[in-house]
């Protein structure tokens, strides 16, 4: 049978006010659609629920068994339709998603911040790893999607550039190239620069971008954050993007626009291509796509 929340409504309204007309009333409908309700929901379980006659109505034995099994069905339904209903109007939900350590601490904080004030109910789990562990995490489904470096084209993933960013050279305040407003490839490559290690987004895209020479390496660190306290204590220098600046945002430290052959660093959404977005992961998506690129220029300028 087809057992529908308008049936156990009209059933559990008709036992408790035992009047076809009043339970009609409460169920705002009329009397003979009513009657139509009650009566198919006797035929599709095959047995009369209500005995009634010109003055009453009562349950009958069979309609007595319903009622103890309604009386449990009716609230489990009502709040899993309720849910239903709080995911679609994205009252809840949660978004899993893999991002750059870079972005994870830098520009994604904000985002999240905004995010939760617009739709405080769903909850977003971040992953901090690095661009080949985002895929890796897209492709076995561990998360919704991932905001990684540029990858190569695959037939399993849905790949879309959301934002693009630059590179900056930081060096101690001290430095020779410090005072200068732009910088080029021939005017760093002299200098032994800070480097990350091999499977980093941005030693892949600065190695890519000079190739076939090569950077010269004083220090490989694994985190920006290192690096930044490197050159403070006069170790090096080191390449970041722009994502990566607020780590480098210490007393006696410059950063100065970089120019490279491959200048700009593409920032990508990475879904499975089999996947439907829910909902509450389709409202983030929506936001990235709205603010990472002013975000990144925004930070940018305020390094003009």
């Amino acid at each position: 049978m087809n057992l529908s929340l308008r049936h156990m409504k009209a059933f559990t309204a008709l036992a408790g006010l035992r009047s076809f007309t009043r339970a009609a009333e409460h169920c705002c409908l009329t009397q003979s659609a009513f009657s139509a309700l009650i009566s198919n929901l006797e035929s599709d379980l095959g047995v009369k629920l209500f005995s009634r006659n010109t003055r009453n109505v009562d349950l009958t034995a069979e309609g007595e068994a319903f009622q103890n099994i309604v009386a449990h069905l009716l609230p489990e339904t009502e709040r899993a339709l309720a849910e239903m209903q709080d995911h679609v109007e994205r009252r809840k939900g949660r978004v899993a998603l893999a991002a750059l350590p870079s972005i994870s601490s830098g520009i994604l904080p904000g985002l999240i911040a905004r995010f939760g004030a617009i739709y405080p109910g769903i909850t977003v789990q971040v992953q901090d790893v690095a661009s080949t562990v985002c895929i890796d995490m897209v492709r076995n489904r561990q998360v919704d999607f991932a905001l990684c470096a540029a990858v190569s084209p695959s037939a399993d993933l849905d790949i879309d550039v959301l934002a693009r960013d630059s590179f900056y050279f930081i060096c101690p305040a001290n430095h020779p190239l410090a005072t200068r407003r732009r910088l080029t490839v021939p005017d760093v490559i002299t200098y032994p620069v800070i480097g990350f290690e091999s499977n980093s987004s941005i030693r892949q895209h600065l190695d890519a971008a000079i190739y076939p020479r090569q950077w010269l390496r004083s220090h490989q660190v694994n985190s920006l954050s290192t690096a930044a306290g490197f050159i403070a204590a006069g170790l090096g220098v080191t390449i970041a993007p722009t994502l990566a600046l607020f780590q480098f945002r210490l007393a006696g430290l410059k950063a100065v626009p970089l120019s490279l052959p491959i200048n700009e660093r593409d920032i990508c959404l990475a879904r499975r291509r089999d996947a439907t977005d829910s909902l509450a992961a389709q409202a983030f998506i929506a936001l990235l796509r709205e603010h990472l690129q002013p975000s990144v220029q925004a930070l940018a300028h305020t390094l003009d």
